[in-house]
């Protein structure tokens, strides 16, 4: 992205909050922009990024709130961390640690530097078995700790729903605990030292500190000793107050950590750091502690009447010694239901209106079996009991925890009710008060008209729940603190703290007052003001807080661009702006195993190749205070580049983020009255210029496959020259169904009629894969029809944003498909993204069109209607081992394993490869800019497993694209799912010949 020159105001200590305005950024002194991003090019090794759109992707994290940086630095090591803050402290500009960005109270937003430690700083230094300890660095991913820990059979305890994509710094940060705290406490209890840095530069590591230890460090004197006898100052004199008013509960991460240097605990100076939100020091290392991981686990899920009776016999439960004891709600259940989101899992859960879910751990399975058995015996005796269901398979667990970490995406966009937000995200108490609390919240938001449903850590009392706060028009603001004032004053009153989780940040900041009194808020400022006299480190967080009300990233400032797009956005209310709301900022897409999204970010480690930033520079270009050419933006042009249109996002991301139809909106406006580059119109027309060269393939062939003539037309197309331009058949699917029909028509015409979806990758290029198709179908019992007009679905044009196009040849296609809709004729199609067009794109774009609705529910992949159409029960039996690779669009908008079924019934030994997406997405691997990065995202699992196998072992994918990538990478062929069932059926028919 291009570097602007600007001088930004940043804030300074103590200000007066006037200046500050809703859903816009504050204004502070100045801090010459240009010049401090020209010193850092000078002295780091990183990236350093000042530019609009790097500012915007990093204007907010996953909270309520909104502070554009100063501009955004990508260190490479310890040293541009230290150089980074020298030049910053010249310059006065404040700053802030970023990890994973996905911080819920907006302590991870501020008008500052902002370091991103994610990208390189991430390693596992060292891990230590014999002693319990892990160094590492700060943006270090929490799984990479906990899968190389259980090497050893240890793990980090903490572990949010965000492990996959959260990192240590973050959670140091925040204190974050997570459903396994029950067996190892917060992350304070388990951070043994820290290497910190402070705002003027000085570099030291801090831990646990004997008495003796303490009074060796001050004498030594210096900057050191100076801290030190400070802190030591700050504990005698307020040590009392401390014991007095810091809640004694299992999570309380309000405030800073002061009781960590009470004696009693170690003077631990490390600990009293943690949950201090960057607002101290940088963190550079931990040194963590590491805890036994039984690897036997069994999970018990038991139901009751209601949440507010489940919250009531937590204690009983606890009697019992679980590793995790959650909870949830019917109104999560039900909104979970109304988004069709794991209706699978939904459907084992034992009867009931609340459930807790209650994990076991044993050095073996039936050790942590027998435990929830004990639990169950006593619990049968009760006049209340609950229903019950013991669960011990791995991925029948798999499936019931899916359901709760599912809570945030399930609650936050639900159709035909208002948005929901944090705010009151993240209370706790004391987790035999736990109960009356739910009762009496409800009642609370009741009195405010608000709703939320109720899940989270019941067994340590801590709560989580989005409401539908209106944060847009002033009243709506103004009651929404009035309900959080009433809100705090309720959990006070159970002895609870306003944070059991996500921190203070802006949004409790605020409240604190209330929760520690106005001696131990003084005590909090000259704890920061020991680590940070200038106040510049990510100032206005957890004391002398911004107010709840402002920075809001919507507030009364939001008022978002109209724009006419293509498509219609029915789950969205026709709005465009509430599409570009719809990402929460969870970071799910910042995950690098497992699922589909997001590949280019997998690559990269770039904010702005994920899901989210792509969402966050979206929702900017439409507040239009940053990003300010709108449609036009090159900043939002260049995010989306990358975007394989995988459609990864709309069944991984939590709130369903669509990413592949964002940018076909998108560049549908960007290039309005402009040229598309060449390979735009090569690639998205492919329908038209397919018909054309199988007037003459062999020619077209001879022209694309001969040199020089081939590396001409790859120049002039923009293709890599490392890729081979795909050969057209020498006879089309059609022509071959044409000659075939006319000598068997008669004896079917009894024959329950489908229409095979001739799509012109298998009808130009593969014939041989809807041959096969029409084999198995009529196999089945069918007559098969394949309309001889040209239609195409349009799915290459969506890539390039060519949506007039896109939408006539849809209704071209609805055109001439009318009487077979009308007559409910199921419509069967091979390719995967063309069967999505007809499931997705189609309905978008053609929301009213009945027909349209129609042909949508009428539409099957070949396997899905196979299984839904036909008794498969007996398929001859295919003897053979096999891989499989999903196609990306399959798993995000069919979200159907029918093949997989087939694949059983065939007899196959088969393994489905978590491999994401294959990296050639389409034309995107073909073309030249994007060629390192697809052979990048294809090794990252598929091709080396392609590889690895066997021979003799069957490779499938159904997908053309799939199947190109693997034919052009490795010396393998894969094979659609239809030549698998086609070869079964083959084979069985020859055993017979052979019999007879």
């Amino acid at each position: 992205m291009s570097n602007a020159a600007r001088t930004i105001r940043s804030h300074q200590p103590q200000p007066d909050h006037s200046e500050t305005h809703e859903g816009g950024l504050s204004a502070r002194s100045n801090v010459d922009a240009q010049e401090l991003a020209e010193e850092l090019r000078r002295r780091i090794r990183g990236e350093v990024r000042f530019d609009d759109g790097s500012r915007a992707l990093y204007a907010t994290d996953a909270s309520n709130y909104r502070q554009v940086p100063i501009g955004v630095v990508i260190p490479r090591d310890k040293e541009d961390v230290l150089e980074t803050i020298a030049a910053a402290h010249r310059a006065g500009a404040p700053v802030l640690a970023r990890g994973g960005g996905t911080s819920l109270a907006g302590q991870c937003c501020n008008v500052a530097v902002v370091l991103d430690f994610s990208k390189h700083l991430n390693r596992v230094i060292e891990m230590d078995p014999n002693k319990n300890r892990a160094r590492v660095e700060p943006g270090c991913i929490l799984d990479t700790l906990r899968s190389q820990a259980e090497e050893h059979r240890l793990t980090f305890a903490p572990d949010p729903s965000t492990h996959n994509h959260c990192t240590l710094g973050g959670m140091i940060g925040n204190n974050s605990c997570g459903v396994h705290s029950l067996m190892g406490g917060k992350t304070d209890d388990n951070i043994e030292e820290l290497e910190i840095l402070t705002y003027d530069g000085f570099r030291m590591r801090v831990g646990a500190t004997g008495e003796a230890e303490l009074a060796r460090i001050i004498r030594e004197g210096g900057r050191r000793g100076e801290i030190y006898s400070r802190l030591k100052t700050l504990r005698d004199r307020y040590a009392d107050l401390i014991r007095q008013h810091f809640p004694d509960i299992p999570r309380c991460v309000s405030g800073y950590n002061l009781t960590w240097l009470l004696p009693e605990k170690g003077f631990h100076v490390a600990r009293a750091l943690v949950g201090s939100e960057s607002t101290c020091v940088m963190v550079l290392e931990a040194t963590t502690r590491l805890v036994h991981s039984p690897p036997g686990r069994a999970l018990l899920v038991l139901g009751y009447r209601d949440v507010y009776n489940a919250a009531d016999h937590v204690v009983d439960v606890l009697d019992h010694k679980p590793i995790g004891l959650e909870g949830i709600d019917d109104k999560l259940i039900d909104d979970m239901k109304r988004l069709k989101l794991h209706p699978d899992n939904i459907a084992v859960l034992p009867d009931g209106k609340g459930w807790l879910l209650v994990e076991f751990g044993g050095d073996t399975e039936d050790e942590s079996k027998q435990k929830a058995q004990a639990l169950m015996e006593q619990l049968k005796t009760k006049h209340d009991a609950p229903s019950m269901k013991l669960f011990t398979e791995k991925w029948e667990e798999r499936m019931i925890w899916k359901v709760r970490e599912s809570g945030l995406g399930a609650t936050a966009h639900v159709p035909d009710r208002p948005v929901t937000w944090e705010g009151w995200e993240d209370s706790a108490v004391p987790p035999e008060r736990l109960g009356h609390y739910l009762r009496e919240l409800r009642k609370l938001m009741d009195q405010y008209e608000y709703t939320g449903d109720f899940y989270g850590h019941f067994g340590q009392g801590c709560l989580h729940t989005r409401i539908n706060f209106d944060l847009e028009t002033r009243a709506g603001i103004d009651k929404f603190r009035s309900f959080l004032e009433r809100a705090a004053e309720l959990v006070l009153s159970h002895g609870g703290s306003l944070s059991g989780e996500h921190g203070d940040g802006q949004a409790r900041g605020w409240l604190l007052e209330r929760m520690f009194g106005p001696e131990l808020i003084k005590a909090f400022r000259e704890f920061k003001s020991i680590w940070d006299p200038e106040a510049k480190m990510n100032p206005g967080k957890i004391v002398d807080s911004y107010r709840v009300d402002e920075n809001l990233r919507i507030g009364t400032d939001y008022h978002p661009v109209p724009v006419e797009t293509h498509f219609r956005w029915p789950k969205d209310g026709g709005d465009f702006a509430r599409v570009a709301l719809r990402c929460v900022g969870v970071g799910e897409c910042r995950r690098y195993e497992g699922g589909t999204m997001c590949p280019s970010f997998r690559v990269t480690g770039e904010e702005m190749h994920s899901t989210r930033g792509r969402a966050r520079l979206l929702w900017e270009m439409l507040q239009g205070d940053v990003i300010r050419d709108g449609w036009k933006s090159e900043a939002v042009k260049e995010a989306l580049d990358l975007c394989l249109a995988c459609k990864g996002c709309k069944s991984d991301c939590p709130v369903s983020v669509d990413m592949a139809t964002y940018k076909a909106e998108f560049l549908s406006h960007y290039y309005e009255r402009r040229l598309r580059p060449l390979h735009a119109y090569a690639f998205g027309y492919i329908d038209a210029a397919a018909r054309l060269a199988s007037i003459a393939p062999r020619f077209v062939n001879l022209f694309t496959h001969t040199a020089p003539f081939a590396r001409l037309a790859k120049w002039v197309v923009g293709m890599p020259q490392q890729r081979r331009i795909p050969a057209f058949a020498p006879r089309t699917f059609k022509h071959w169904f044409k000659q075939r029909q006319s000598a068997i028509r008669n004896r079917q015409s009894a024959m329950q009629q489908v229409v095979l979806w001739a799509d012109t990758f298998n009808n130009y290029f593969l014939p041989r894969t809807a041959q096969a198709a029409v084999e198995v179908l009529e196999a089945a019992g069918f007559q098969v029809i394949v309309p001889s007009q040209p239609l195409c679905c349009g799915r290459p044009l969506y890539d390039f944003g060519l949506l007039p196009r896109a939408t006539r040849l849809l209704k071209q296609t609805i055109a001439a498909l009318r009487p077979i809709i009308a007559a409910g004729v199921p419509v069967v199609g091979l390719e995967p993204s063309c069967v999505a067009v007809f499931r997705d794109e189609m309905t978008n774009l053609l929301p009213d069109d009945q027909d349209a609705r129609r042909l949508s529910q009428q539409t099957y992949l070949l396997t899905e209607f196979l299984e839904a159409k036909t008794d498969f029960a007996h398929l001859p039996k295919l003897q053979r081992r096999a891989i499989v690779h999903d196609h990306c669009h399959k798993k995000a908008v069919i979200k159907k394993d029918d093949e997989w079924k087939l694949l059983k019934q065939l007899g196959l030994d088969f393994e489905v490869l978590d491999s994401g997406c294959c990296g050639m997405a389409g034309s995107f691997g073909f073309v030249k800019e994007h060629y390192e990065l697809s052979l990048k995202i294809g090794e990252l699992v598929l091709l080396p497993a392609v590889r690895e196998a066997p021979e003799d072992t069957l490779i499938i994918a159904d997908g053309f694209s799939c199947r190109e990538q693997i034919a052009q990478t490795t010396k393998r062929r894969a094979l659609h799912s239809a030549e698998v069932i086609q070869m079964a059926i083959n084979s069985a028919t020859n055993d017979l010949k052979d019999q007879t």
